[in-house]
């Protein structure tokens, strides 16, 4: 036990490192002792009741400035806790490495919290009001660690400078799509040498192609899904012959269709290959069924 917490402890002092400010220092620790102790609910006020029933208001008090008033950066506190997992996480390099590009969605009534729009809510599995963050997470059989998070600002929010400056929002962000953040997520990843893990997303991202090149451009391997309308290239489906290079000189790098050289949709394509180009993949053994 007293390994176990002298652990906890030096876990403790490199997440309130991150945290650049002496001050708080005390309430990240009870917030980190909160999270880990018995208990099903881990907002402020009940974290504070079980970690000092004596002095429950005074600990909300400063528990509660931590959490949603005292300025600090939530990447750096992202950065200290992958420098402790992954090592750990990925065996030294060892282990095989998937990173998991995803959005959630949290349903938020109102329309002052920063990000609140009427979009599609994957908690909910419909278009509702919510907030959405794109995260990249590393993972590998042994557990998961998140890399990045970020909050997904609409249009509507930063073609709204008026309503951005009253919700605090920094003027230099500016509107980047869900695909453009998971772009930044993985250079980030990229420049911080994080270890290389194949590229995991649903068809929100990798339907996109211009994501689908970035991910080859960097040498990532990835497994992502398409819609089923997706067009390929394929056996008699194939693109009309490059044009020559523009009168600048610059050659030409998109493929072109025209009335005779269309893609196909991978759904018609799947319908029409031979049953026996198809096998079966295991992807693990679950607890009913492979």
């Amino acid at each position: 036990m007293e390994q176990m917490e002298a652990r906890f402890q030096r876990f403790c002092e490199i997440i309130t490192s991150a945290l650049a400010h002496a001050d708080r220092v005390k309430p990240a620790n009870l917030y980190l002792q909160g999270l880990v102790m018995p208990g099903d609910r881990k907002s402020v006020e009940p974290m504070a009741a079980r970690l000092r029933p004596k002095t429950v208001e005074a600990t909300h008090n400063s528990m509660h400035h931590l959490v949603a008033n005292a300025p600090w950066s939530d990447a750096a506190v992202l950065e200290a806790v992958a420098g402790q997992v992954l090592p750990e996480l990925t065996q030294d390099g060892k282990a095989p490495v998937y990173w998991i590009i995803d959005d959630t969605g949290t349903p938020k009534k109102g329309t002052e919290s920063v990000g609140v729009a009427r979009q599609y809510c994957g908690q909910l599995g419909k278009q509702e009001n919510c907030r959405t963050a794109v995260s990249l997470t590393l993972a590998t059989k042994d557990g998961s660690v998140p890399l990045h998070y970020r909050l997904y600002l609409p249009k509507e929010w930063t073609d709204d400078p008026t309503r951005c400056r009253a919700a605090g929002v920094p003027v230099e962000i500016g509107f980047a799509t869900k695909n453009d953040i998971a772009r930044q997520q993985i250079a980030a990843a990229l420049a911080a040498k994080t270890a290389r893990g194949v590229v995991l997303a649903d068809a929100a991202y990798g339907d996109e192609a211009d994501f689908r090149d970035y991910l080859t451009e960097e040498q990532l391997l990835y497994a992502v899904g398409i819609r089923p309308a997706t067009g390929v290239w394929w056996g008699q489906h194939q693109p009309a012959r490059m044009p020559p290079p523009s009168p600048q000189g610059q050659a030409r790098t998109r493929l072109v269709r025209d009335e005779d050289h269309q893609p196909i949709a991978v759904q018609a394509l799947a319908q029409a290959l031979p049953k026996q180009l198809y096998r079966t993949i295991t992807w693990r053994a679950g607890t009913a069924e492979p």
